[in-house]
């Protein structure tokens, strides 16, 4: 379960950022979590939860999550497709020369105090 090293990796940035703007407790955190980005939301939140409340400044902080729907673009054609639904190869045209434009992503979108 890689879930719960990331959550360590997401509680240093931002108790970096608490700290850098004199903040004292984090009501929320907000993720944008990618589709395909091998992360189990809910394994997430449960480490969150673990962790966090081991953490003075983030006790009782929620973890939200975004979902990033993966989309994929299809040299060929030009066109986008949804990447879960049709994978690899373009629904459009038939073609495997496609590329991954969004839905690994892995980012704080903001955190509330």
């Amino acid at each position: 379960m890689h879930e719960l090293g990331i959550v360590f990796y997401i509680i240093r940035d931002v108790k970096k950022a608490a700290e850098e703007n004199s903040v004292s407790h984090i009501n929320a955190v907000v993720m944008d979590i990618g589709e395909v980005s091998t992360i189990v939301p809910d394994y997430l939140l449960d480490c969150w939860r673990w962790a966090a409340d081991r953490e003075e400044m983030l006790k009782g902080c929620e973890l939200k999550i975004n979902t990033i729907p993966a989309v994929t673009f299809c040299e060929d054609c030009r066109k986008e497709y949804p990447t879960v639904e049709h994978g690899k190869i373009c629904p459009h045209c038939g073609s495997g020369n496609t590329y991954l434009l969004r839905g690994n992503e892995v980012e704080i979108k903001q955190i509330e105090v």
